[in-house]
């Protein structure tokens, strides 16, 4: 707006071009009485002095925000402040957001699955689910896929931890995964599928051994032990340091350990055995980054995703040389 004397009078169009309002928005304004003009010639012009023209830019600037006449009134006439008003429309901002959030994400359902409008339907009341059913619908999934058969207790507590927390205001990534991970869990063929995969993972094999009660402990305890494995390859701690090769001992101790029993000292410590142990880190950097296959995977890289967690990966490489250098005798 350019120089404005405050004792002038400015006629309609005037004010519009300072304003950068149209003639007819002003003269809206005027008959609604958000902004009267301050005097009127004897022919009937309206004439508007400094402080309507700095309301009348106001109101521009308030309706740009959605702000309604009837907000703008209690404003303009002290019954409102604009720290209130700024509050009430941020608020409803967010919803807006919200639900502009679910909508995208329903959309791009659609797109990815070509769905039907039942599919749709369903889809757009799963993005609705309040905190309680999300957590009901989670609770029947794993209730149905530990049924018919006795998993560990401790396994079945790890899986039910294992859950989607979506926050207040999700990001569209994270409404889509809650989208697929909703109507994996409602799928009763996936539901099979996973107790399948579940059961014979705990019940074949070594399933048994790794599933026991002695195991489970153990596999606690190699937690603890993994977080300094984790924390030195984050601090870029050389493998063949002193720092890693006590890492690498603690290791070597606690997985010799597992197999140990009253009878037998269970697997000795070698070189050879370090070096194989190295292998199979090896092995298991190249099984972490195998993308998932199974429904049970898929559960679970859905979960990390509402929940905005990722992981962080096991690192393995950095186990597998710290290993290897310990199998040559500290000079």
């Amino acid at each position: 707006m350019g120089v404005v004397d405050r004792n002038e009078l400015y006629a309609i169009g005037d004010v519009a071009r300072r304003t950068g309002l149209s003639v007819s928005a002003v003269r809206y304004y005027a008959d609604v009485g958000v902004v009267t003009p301050a005097a009127s010639t004897p022919s009937g012009h309206r004439l508007y002095d400094v402080s309507a023209i700095a309301r009348l830019e106001l109101v521009r600037t308030l309706r740009e925000l959605d702000a309604g006449l009837d907000e703008i009134r209690r404003v303009l006439a002290g019954e409102a402040t604009l720290r209130e008003l700024a509050t009430t429309h941020l608020a409803l901002l967010a919803r807006q957001e919200a639900r502009l959030r679910s909508r995208r994400a329903v959309l791009s359902a659609i797109l990815r699955q070509d769905s039907t409008a039942e599919q749709v339907t369903l889809m757009h009341k799963l993005v609705g689910l309040s905190d309680e059913e999300r957590d009901r619908l989670i609770d029947e999934f794993w209730t149905e896929v530990s049924a018919g058969w006795e998993p560990p207790e401790r396994m079945v507590a790890w899986w039910r931890a294992a859950r989607p927390e979506l926050p207040d205001h999700p990001s569209a990534a994270q409404l889509e995964a809650w989208i697929e991970l909703a109507e994996l869990v409602r799928d009763a063929e996936v539901r099979q599928a996973v107790r399948r995969e579940l059961h014979e993972a705990c019940t074949t094999g070594a399933g048994p051994l790794m599933t026991s009660s002695p195991m489970l402990d153990a596999l606690e305890a190699g937690a603890a032990i993994g977080q300094p494995v984790m924390d030195a390859a984050r601090e870029r701690v050389p493998p063949d340091s002193p720092r890693g090769r006590e890492i690498a001992d603690q290791w070597i101790g606690w997985l010799t350990g597992i197999f140990a029993t009253p009878d037998s000292p269970g697997i000795p410590d070698t070189p050879e055995f370090r070096i194989q142990t190295a292998d199979q880190m090896r092995k298991g950097a190249e099984w972490d980054r195998t993308p998932p296959e199974g429904p049970f995977d898929r559960y679970m890289e859905l979960v990390t995703v509402v929940n905005d967690a990722p992981p962080e990966r096991f690192p393995y490489e950095w186990l597998a040389d710290a290993l290897r250098a310990s199998a040559v005798p500290a000079s």
